[in-house]
């Protein structure tokens, strides 16, 4: 188990430092020399856990979707919001998810990459807006997955001209103003009355998953100190 840790511990290293050379050089002008700076590890144990310069930025894409999970809410527009404010609060602060998008949006990205995590983005956003739809969210006109490539786009558009313009630091301001402009569209009046579109709703909810994940944490430590039968379960958030 210890060794294992190790293993984990020494991946995600990797990927940090992977991303930050990522984010601050692009694929292009990063090096597996770079990386192994950053990351403070051996030639060896880099190429135990990934084999090229180009798996390590397939493996910071693929970080996206576990690292931009919210909790799950009853109104999924609100959950699709959650999610969008969530990545625009910490792409400023967290350079894994700055380097996705500069790894699925930069120049010539998609010859490597295949359009990077952007299928997975519209993808996402289509199963949230389906689900919406199941539950009466959406107006009758709308189409989920029209409307998810529109949302994708948008977002990534409002990233790219904040960080162009202000080195993002109105990004949140922006995402907020894409969902407020766009929301009254698809959703329905009652629905729309409900929903939280705040440029600070994703300082908010990542500071709810913080709380909630040190409540967990605890919870599972009073069990175990008490010898209680079973451990706790965690909710894993999506």
């Amino acid at each position: 188990m210890a060794r294992q840790e190790r293993a984990i511990r020494t991946r995600r290293a990797i990927l940090e430092a992977a991303a930050a050379v990522f984010d601050e050089r692009g694929y292009d002008a990063a090096t597996i020399a770079d990386i192994l700076s950053r990351a403070g590890v051996t030639k060896g144990a880099l190429y135990f856990h990934f084999s090229s310069k180009q798996e390590l930025a397939q493996g910071v894409l693929d970080e996206q979707f576990g690292e931009a999970g919210v909790p799950p809410r009853a109104s999924k527009l609100q959950e699709l919001v959650d999610v969008a404010m969530v990545l625009a609060y910490r792409m400023k602060r967290e350079p894994m998810l700055s380097a996705g998008a500069r790894l699925s949006l930069g120049p010539g990205m998609r010859e490597v990459f295949g359009g990077g995590s952007v299928p997975g983005w519209i993808e996402f956003t289509r199963r949230l807006l389906s689900e919406a739809k199941e539950q009466g969210e959406l107006l009758p006109h709308v189409d989920p997955g029209e409307t998810a490539w529109i949302l994708s786009a948008c977002w990534a558009g409002a990233q790219i001209y904040s960080h162009t313009l202000s080195d993002r630091e109105d990004i949140e301001t922006r995402v907020s103003g894409v969902y407020q402009h766009i929301y009254p569209s698809i959703a329905t009046p009652a629905v729309l009355a409900r929903i939280d579109m705040a440029a600070d709703r994703g300082e908010r909810v990542s500071a709810e998953m913080a709380g909630a994940g040190e409540g967990q944490g605890q919870g599972q430590a009073e069990s175990g100190a008490a010898g209680a039968a079973g451990a706790l379960s965690a909710s894993a958030l999506s």
